[in-house]
């Protein structure tokens, strides 16, 4: 196992129920900023308890964080911010949301003339506005780590900011609002708290025996309760196990003393800027041609995962590894989830092309747990891709 630190101050509030104790959580003499998405916050009476919850404290609104957090839009909130002299944030919403704020929480506090140079720049954040989080959609585990992805749809980026500063105070995890959830969001859910999983699991082994238990039992949970929460999204017993593992897949918990990739996440951040696909559904896309690509690192724990999580036996190490990766696809498939490019785009010509040549401008050359991953290796993904 290898050499780690682990530090997670997030306060985590679970259960049916408990968005009234955001009462305690925010402090009473806070100027609060609630930020949330596209209004379904408001249908569903979610932003209702809330703003009951936040009685006695001044509050201001913001509406309208989409998916993949829009740049532009979160100017805008940053505004709000110092006009109104907020010095709280409350992200109600998933991970975009939660994200979005995580932009604002440091943004708020930059000291710098443009706050695009946190993403483009990679400045970390080692103090950020106070905020805390109502989490409405599991997925991302935004709302247990110090990470954040933010768009801007003028220069078709997608960029990655983090730093000890972008922890929430708490996050509020009531499984009752999956039944209030699209199809759609669900399976994108699911989806993305298996690839978190996987990132942080598919490398090489380094004895880390608890890690990789702590990683399958994700995994099989996952495959386990998703053809009952997308039946039936109503399901207490699947929605909590749900919330629960899209939270555990990335907390920073089972990252600790292995390596990690997150190649599939970088080259599906980049699909999701110029199409606007689901960030979910790219990752699916980037999957199966990644590991065949990396086939030879990765045949170990591909074969791990195979003989622990789809119980396969009776072949070789290298067949149970690639029938592996067959089972991860098929899976994708089972909750709805197309894995080709071509089933979302027909302009997909030269996407290789435009995407290596970004990584080669922002220098990414050495990407993967083995850093044996540039553009010319992108480039040949993606033609697979299609």
């Amino acid at each position: 196992m290898l050499s780690f630190e682990f530090k997670n101050p997030v306060k985590l509030i679970f259960g049916e129920g408990q968005i009234e104790k955001l009462k305690e959580e925010v402090p009473q003499d806070a100027k609060v900023l609630i930020l949330y998405g596209g209004g379904s916050v408001k249908k569903n009476g979610i932003l209702d308890q809330v703003k009951v919850a936040l009685k006695g404290n001044y509050y201001e609104e913001f509406g309208g964080i989409l998916a993949n957090p829009e740049y532009s839009v979160l100017v805008e909130a940053l505004e709000v911010i110092k006009t109104k002299n907020i010095d709280y944030l409350l992200a109600v919403g998933g991970g975009s949301v939660i994200d979005g704020v995580k932009f604002l929480s440091s943004a708020a506090l930059f000291e710098g003339d443009n706050p695009w140079d946190i993403l483009s720049k990679r400045i970390r954040t080692e103090k950020g506005m106070p905020f805390g989080c109502v989490l409405t959609i599991p997925a991302t585990g935004s709302e247990m780590n110090s990470g954040a992805v933010i768009s801007r749809s003028e220069i078709k980026e997608k960029l990655s900011m983090g730093g000890p500063g972008l922890f929430p105070q708490f996050s509020i995890l009531d499984p009752q609002v999956i039944a209030t959830l699209p199809l759609r969001q669900i399976q994108n859910g699911i989806a993305d708290a298996f690839v978190h999983v996987l990132e942080q699991y598919v490398t090489y082994p380094v004895d880390a025996w608890l890690q990789d238990r702590l990683s399958e039992s994700i995994l099989s949970t996952l495959i386990e309760l998703a053809p009952r929460i997308l039946e039936d999204p109503k399901d207490a017993k699947a929605a909590s196990n749900f919330m629960w593992s899209c939270t555990m897949a990335l907390n920073g918990l089972i990252q600790k003393g292995v390596p990690s990739d997150w190649g599939v996440h970088m080259i599906g951040h980049e699909l999701t800027a110029l199409y606007g696909i689901d960030h979910a559904r790219t990752l699916a896309i980037v999957l199966e041609p990644y590991y065949k690509h990396q086939f030879e690192q990765k045949k170990e724990k591909l074969a791990q995962l195979g003989t622990r999580v789809f119980q396969l036996s009776g072949m070789s190490e290298e067949e149970i590894a690639r029938q592996t990766i067959n089972k991860i696809i098929e899976f994708m498939h089972s909750i709805g989830i197309p894995t080709k490019l071509s089933e979302y785009t027909d302009d997909y010509d030269g996407v290789d092309d435009i995407i290596a040549k970004r990584f080669e401008e922002r220098g990414w050359l050495k990407m993967g747990e083995r850093k044996d991953i540039g553009p010319a290796q992108v480039r040949t993904i993606l033609q697979q891709s299609y």
